[in-house]
């Protein structure tokens, strides 16, 4: 037996002014889509927005159902929207951006297991990483270079 060690590497800005003016930009269309979040239950709202090579922004919140399964996160309604509408562009990053009405959330919101599974199958389709920054409503900034900095052993069509 030998064992494998994983690595990942995550970029950390300590505020947004640290960031490139597109992603600041990006995050300000997130925060726009976290708003408009549907959360009555969990009361935990979630926007995404996702820039394509064009330059073009889709916007995504999550959309929760009494029936829980029913419900849709941010990150596959953004992602599930371009590739619907736009199945040629290339996304180029995407950012997260969460707020709670129970507390002050000061630390980055990572996309779900369901969510990585979404974007690994978009990065992987279009052979070119996803930058994902991910943010809470205030604090630092997390930035992951690809989704396989976030799920470094996904599944993909190579497996079946």
């Amino acid at each position: 037996m030998k064992k494998k060690v994983i690595k990942t590497t995550l970029s950390i800005y300590k505020n947004l002014e640290e960031l490139p003016s597109n992603i600041q930009q990006l995050f300000k269309k997130a925060v726009e889509a976290r708003d408009k979040a549907y959360a009555p239950y969990s009361n935990y709202a979630v926007g995404a927005a996702i820039e394509l090579e064009s330059g073009k922004i889709i916007q995504g919140s999550n959309q929760e159902n009494a029936a829980y399964p029913s419900g849709l996160c941010a990150e596959r309604t953004a992602i599930f929207y371009t590739g619907a509408n736009h199945p040629e562009e290339k996304i180029k990053h995407m950012a997260i951006s969460v707020k709670s009405k129970d507390k002050i959330v000061d630390t980055p919101g990572p996309p779900c297991g369901a969510c990585r599974q979404a974007i690994a199958e978009y990065e992987f389709k279009q052979n070119k990483k996803i930058e994902i920054y991910m943010r809470g409503e205030t604090g630092e900034i997390l930035k992951a270079d690809s989704l396989a900095d976030l799920l470094p052993l996904a599944f993909n069509n190579s497996f079946l």
